[in-house]
């Protein structure tokens, strides 16, 4: 313990390592929260969701943060539902032979320059055979009003329209979701109170209707959305967790298992450790890359599989030669030479005299490797092989790829899986060259 405290105090005299140590804490609390507050069924319902779950997001919609930046005012979503209070939006009046007529008016307060994404309406209705006759207006701050649509509508139906081009015909070639704000200046929209009134009539006893308006707005969320309006934020959360499991793993077994293997190939010494140098030599000449696409192109993309490869491959890696260089000289210190005298057994002097004389200069090693199959991960995700199921940072740079985020102008759907990213590989190197600092002494005095 007391060594322990000694080295950490050592570590702490590095500026750069106590930020890396902060980094690496901040990740981790992240994970831990994430595995708390979503677990991974959850997550991955959500990931491969669609406008079931996501319908009342916006596309490509920028993080809602934006909007504390001095002059931005980007509209956010505005919903308005009748059935959440009916007394408020909606009136009745009964006619002879069930006929029955509802109006209902979904008010709100339209509070921004820019114009929103999207506008859609989104009908639920309750009849056995004769369905509702819905009229639908819009009215604007003005008192102008405007026709939408009219007809019959199903006991769910959707009337995107953003996408009506009739409607966008009548409102004078415009956008529909610029054309219902817009004023006399064509190129903002116009504050205040705006309403969406529609004129329904049920032709038989106990038929309901109830309408819910959607204005998709240009911000939501903490980290934005994507083109399937799937928040961005579940993947930036659940991808670090994934990361930094990845990345430890895989660290933990190339490093432990090649460092076994040199020293048991230099303490036992001729054919064995001729049958290491060997395999060692033939897998340098391997590409891991390659390899790995042609794992997830022609076997399975699924992340452990992938893992297990990169632990196979990463055994029989350059480390065994650098680790049996350091063996070579540990076998012949004086205390070897005791054990073998004192009767110790082949394993115990490996495993408890010559592994943990070089395990210091294992730990920087280790550090710094971890971030590497971080970005391994996330290669093989941008380029089309990462798990189809988990969400990770590696599938947000792909989708944004896919999508060209770049070019039409979405730069948070690249920058946050991407600032992630470096920021992990910065806080494991910086504590990692700090560590080989203190357990090199050759660097000590630098």
């Amino acid at each position: 313990m007391s060594r322990f405290l000694r080295t950490a105090r050592q570590v702490a005299q590095y500026p750069s390592a106590v930020v890396g140590m902060l980094i690496i804490l901040a990740l981790i609390i992240v994970a831990a929260y994430c595995l708390i507050t979503l677990p991974y069924d959850e997550a991955i319902r959500l990931w491969r969701g669609g406008e079931d779950i996501w319908g009342e997001n916006p596309k490509n919609a920028v993080p809602r943060w934006v909007n504390l930046i001095p002059g931005v005012n980007l509209p956010e979503t505005i919903i308005v539902n009748s059935a959440s209070d009916p007394a408020k939006y909606k009136t009745a009046g009964e006619f002879e032979g069930g006929i029955r007529q509802i109006t209902m008016e979904l008010t709100f307060d339209y509070k921004y320059r820019a114009f929103p994404n999207e506008v859609s309406v989104f009908f639920t209705s309750k009849y056995k055979t004769a369905k509702p006759y819905v009229s639908v207006y819009w009215i604007t701050p003005e008192g102008k009003e405007v026709r939408i649509t009219d007809g019959a509508i199903g006991h769910t139906e959707s009337r995107r329209l953003s996408g009506d081009r009739t409607l966008q015909r009548r409102l004078g070639n415009q956008p529909v979701e610029v054309g219902l704000f817009m004023g006399s200046d064509a190129s903002s929209a116009v504050p205040g109170k705006y309403t969406l009134r529609i004129d329904a009539m049920t032709f038989e006893e106990d038929s309901d209707v109830d309408a819910k308006l959607i204005v998709y707005g240009k911000a939501h969320g903490l980290a934005g959305t994507d083109n399937r309006r799937r928040d961005i934020t579940v993947a930036l959360l659940w991808g670090t967790p994934i990361a930094l499991a990845f990345g430890l793993l895989a660290a933990v077994g190339t490093t432990v298992t090649t460092m076994m293997i040199a020293a048991v190939g230099v303490w036992f010494g001729g054919w064995i450790d001729a049958l290491i140098q060997r395999l060692t030599e033939v897998n340098l000449i391997l590409p891991l890359l390659p390899i790995l696409i042609m794992v997830g192109t022609l076997y399975s993309r699924s992340i452990w599989i992938m893992l297990g490869v990169v632990i196979a491959l990463g055994i029989f890696s350059g480390g065994i030669k650098t680790y049996r260089a350091m063996f070579l000289q540990v076998k012949e210190s004086p205390y070897i030479e005791a054990a073998r005298a004192y009767g110790a057994s082949d394993l115990r002097i490996i495993f408890f005299y010559m592994i943990p004389r070089v395990i210091p200069v294992l730990v920087p090693q280790f550090v710094v490797l971890i971030p590497s199959y971080v970005f391994l991960e996330a290669t093989l995700s941008v380029l089309g092989l990462g798990d189809p199921v988990l969400p990770t940072w590696g599938k947000v740079l792909s989708s944004a790829n896919s999508e060209g985020a770049l070019f039409k102008g979405y730069y948070y759907w690249v920058l946050e899986p991407s600032v992630l990213l470096m920021l992990t590989g910065l806080g494991f190197a910086m504590l990692g060259f700090a560590l080989d600092r203190v357990f090199n002494p050759r660097l000590r005095g630098q």
